[in-house]
């Protein structure tokens, strides 16, 4: 090895330019390298760390939420009729889970456009799907005139493929419910609205008693799409003065409502969705006509008592143990209401806002949207404007306003003991007379 080129050697002369060249000795180096370097921990940084890196993780999580929701809605024009469908149904569950008016309004025409060619080009599944975001894009622009256009757009289509008997009962059926809902929300000319109930009748019709006056043969799937289209119509319904609802029902002459009595026929179809709607749809009417002049049909009354009683106490074995618990149950509150005038009270809480219930026009409508809407109700009551609107709750709370709202411990104390005391003496009543029949 040549001289001036040993390792140890060029090692030490090189730390020795270095040295040389940062101004500092190799003994300030060493005792620099020995010395001790203290840092004070400081908790507010830590806070604030924590606060930025929590609102980073949300802004991820929302910035991936709109990504896969982008790819969704372009997957809506896609060759695959099995890929539009599975997008059409990640739209409608983003829909539910989220409230994002001003992401939508953006892409209205996208969505909208996606929709359209799917229910008239799709089959079966397909058009269920497109028929379902139909008034979830609705509900999610909320209060302004893109709800009207939307209806314009897609309520022709909807009403055709409701009324196709080529296309899947299924599909029908939510065509059905999408017509009535978007109609509902979109409002528009009283004219266009009756057109769309005679439509909906045309097709609940088919449950009507034949000319004999026996039951017509109804499959389970046709049931269903009764049910849906009579649900729909009786939504419709409480768009329409009290005033219209008597003179339409009252004059035998008129054609634009079905009577009572005819009505009361779907109260014998061999399907509980049907009767269940048939008997909301009378408590309705009865609601809606009284509202107006306190005699409303009080000649047909008696007659209609006697078969809601009957559905109210029915013990066949015939049905399934669940389909009689639920139809006596249903009847219940329809006879209380159409024999003593007693109108439902439901209170539905979300959050720390109550909704209270009680007429049958409120409950209709809180039953339609919550069939659309699902698991995502209370968050839509919560933050949609539109919502807000329709079952008149006001402002959205604020959050410095929740703790305002918030009941005290004292205050749920005593609404717990109130209401037990209430059922207690509600229950005895009962169980004295039943204790009076073992007597006897």
């Amino acid at each position: 090895m040549p001289k001036g080129k040993r390792k140890g050697k060029s090692g030490s002369s090189g730390q020795k330019i270095r040295s040389d060249g940062l101004g500092i000795t190799s003994d300030e180096d060493s005792l620099n390298d020995n010395a001790s370097v203290f840092s004070l921990p400081s908790d507010t940084h830590s806070v604030v760390d924590e606060v930025n890196e929590q609102e980073t993780d949300e802004t991820a999580i929302e910035e991936e939420f709109e990504e896969r929701l982008r790819d969704a809605i372009d997957g809506l024009s896609q060759k695959s009729a099995q890929g539009r469908t599975q997008c059409l149904e990640a739209v409608s569950k983003a829909f539910v889970k989220r409230f994002i008016p001003d992401f939508v309004v953006d892409r209205r025409l996208t969505i909208s456009d996606g929709i359209e060619r799917c229910l008239k080009k799709g089959r079966g599944a397909e058009q269920a799907a497109a028929a379902q975001l139909a008034p979830l894009m609705c509900v999610q622009l909320g209060l302004n005139d893109y709800s009207e256009e939307l209806c314009r757009e897609l309520a022709p289509v909807l009403m055709l493929v409701a009324r196709d008997p080529s296309v899947s009962p299924s599909a029908r059926s939510k065509c059905c419910w999408a017509l009535g809902l978007l109609t509902f929300l979109a409002g528009g000319e009283m004219q266009d609205v009756m057109e769309r109930m005679r439509a909906l009748e045309a097709i609940f019709s088919g449950s009507y008693l034949k000319g004999d006056g026996t039951m017509p043969t109804v499959t389970p799937e046709t049931g269903g799409l009764h049910a849906a289209a009579l649900s729909a119509w009786s939504l419709l319904l409480t768009l329409m003065a009290p005033g219209d609802v008597f003179m339409y029902t009252s004059d035998e002459d008129c054609t634009y409502l079905p009577k009572l009595n005819q009505l009361s026929e779907l109260l014998e179809s061999a399907h509980l969705e049907v009767r269940l709607a048939a008997g909301e749809l009378i408590a309705l009417l009865y609601e809606q006509g009284r509202s107006h002049d306190s005699d409303f049909c009080s000649d047909f009354t008696e007659e209609l008592v006697g078969k809601i009683r009957q559905l109210a106490t029915d013990s066949h074995k015939y049905r399934a143990k669940k389909d009689r618990k639920q139809q006596r149950s249903s009847f219940r509150d329809i006879l209380q209401y159409v024999e003593e005038d007693i109108p439902p009270e439901v209170q539905v809480r979300f959050g720390q806002e109550v909704l209270l219930l009680d007429s049958w026009c409120r409950r209709k409508q809180y039953d339609a949207f919550c069939q659309v809407l699902g698991s995502g109700m209370n968050l839509h009551l919560t933050e949609n404007d539109l919502l807000r609107d329709v079952f008149e709750l006001g402002e959205k709370l604020s959050p410095l306003n929740y703790a305002a709202n918030k009941q005290t411990k004292q205050e749920r104390h005593l609404l717990n003991a109130a209401s037990f005391k209430a059922r207690t003496i509600s229950r005895g009543k009962y169980r004295d007379k039943r204790s009076t029949v073992v007597g006897c």
